[in-house]
């Protein structure tokens, strides 16, 4: 019936109609009506089609009747976890405001202000999650926050935004995100002034790559990880796990301080391929105030031991490290041989696990409970493996493997090299 209705459209008919979001749209993209609500958070899963309804959104607040007639809002912030990705996919993405406005509405993008400028006079700001004090000043009648659970500074960025968010007789926001347990995230859900919205990837299968599904969600369906990145579901801290996403979060740090050793550590997968496991390479430092530091995770998947071995030399190089740290109890003397292959005169320490997992990372957890690490940043997917390993049984946690390498060497000294993180 569809079909036939687009078939007996004119080309103007047609035009128009491509613009028109409730045509096409879930009634999970579509903003809850009424006035009850301030924040519109859309939760949804990788691909599941949120960036196009924050964009959409903006859209409905921004434009008039015509080209130059006033909408509902005309001073918005646009927020981002930086700069580069609040461009790339709030502004110029495929489901960014410029790809989804018509002609006649569509905003000029003023790149070095970052601003969009609509035909009405009306301007959206772009901001980064990485300068919450930018936000101190501007004044907003409407925002859009994108995957607020990435944000770095997420509780700074979300409150002075809401300080400036007080033109116009309703001033809302719209939040979309893939959800992750992070404070600020938790607040939001409880505050009665939130409306909530929910989409699975699944949701939008028709719209994306059947090769996504062959390969990602073959893998992750029915994971930990799969249910928060695919059906957008808020996984919390598992009972009997050994860490806990709160004390993480609260000795994360933006800048750490200067080194006095660097160590990239490697736990190597048995197998090379699309669905062999990951290759988990994480850095971690010794910095001069005697604390320790996850400074880096570029673990990955799919790559043979001349790949993973190239991307662990890469980092090493990097961060000037002072050694490699790799477990050989899968690939025995094969991961000297890649990694001499893979990088000149390597300071390579090559360790064998003679005790079970969840006994080599209990004296590691034991270090974060006391508060003497801490992740300088976010590693999402790293603190998702920590957060849900409770011993042999778990899917083999490869990058927190890599990670309990790193800060046993580290633990066992030598002697200092004070540096900074840029070398």
């Amino acid at each position: 019936m569809r079909k036939a209705f687009l078939n007996d459209l004119t080309t103007a008919e047609l035009e128009f109609l491509l613009h028109e979001w409730r045509f096409w749209a879930r009634a999970d993209q579509i903003a809850p009506p009424g006035d009850q609500w301030t924040t519109w958070l859309v939760l949804g899963g990788r691909g599941a089609g949120k960036t196009r309804a924050g964009a959409e959104w903006i859209r409905d607040q921004v434009e008039g009747t015509s080209p130059l007639a006033a909408g509902r809002a005309s001073r918005i912030a646009l927020v981002a976890q930086d700069f580069s990705e609040g461009r790339s996919v709030m502004v110029e993405g495929p489901s960014g405001l410029l790809a989804l406005s018509p002609f006649a509405w569509r905003p000029t993008w003023r790149k070095t202000a970052r601003e969009l400028i609509w035909p009405n006079g009306a301007k959206a700001t772009l901001y980064s999650a990485e300068d919450p004090e930018a936000l101190r000043g501007p004044q907003h009648d409407a925002a859009w926050l994108d995957e607020l659970a990435k944000f770095a500074k997420a509780e700074e960025t979300f409150d002075m935004l809401q300080f400036g968010l007080r033109l116009g007789r309703r001033p809302r926001q719209v939040v979309t995100t893939t959800p992750r347990p992070v404070p600020a995230l938790k607040r939001l859900i409880a505050d009665p002034t939130t409306a909530i919205s929910h989409a699975t990837t699944f949701a939008n299968k028709a719209n994306l790559a059947p090769a996504f599904f062959d390969a990602v969600i073959a893998r992750f369906e029915g994971t930990h990880l799969g249910r928060q990145e695919l059906l957008g579901e808020l996984i919390d801290d598992v009972p009997g796990a050994l860490w806990a996403r709160g004390p993480i979060d609260a000795a994360r740090v933006a800048e750490p301080p200067a080194f006095q050793r660097v160590v990239v550590a490697i736990d190597p997968p048995v197998t090379s391929g699309p669905r062999a496991d990951e290759c988990g390479i994480v850095a971690a430092a010794l910095g001069a105030d005697e604390q320790f530091y996850i400074i880096a995770d570029r673990s990955v998947q799919g790559l043979t031991p001349g790949g993973w071995a190239a991307r662990a030399v890469t980092l090493y190089d990097e961060l000037g490290a002072d050694r490699i740290v790799a477990e050989v109890n899968q690939g025995g003397e094969m991961v000297r041989s890649v990694l001499d292959q893979a990088g000149h005169l390597l300071p390579l320490h090559l360790v064998r696990a003679s005790r079970g997992k969840m006994a080599r990372a209990e004296p590691i957890a034991a270090l974060y409970e006391r508060g003497l690490v801490h992740h300088a940043g976010h590693f999402a997917e790293l603190e998702d493996q920590m957060c849900s390993f409770t011993g042999e049984g778990s899917k083999s946690p490869d990058r927190l493997d890599a990670l309990v390498w790193a800060l046993s060497n580290l633990t066992r000294g030598s002697a200092p090299r004070i540096r900074s993180l840029n070398g």
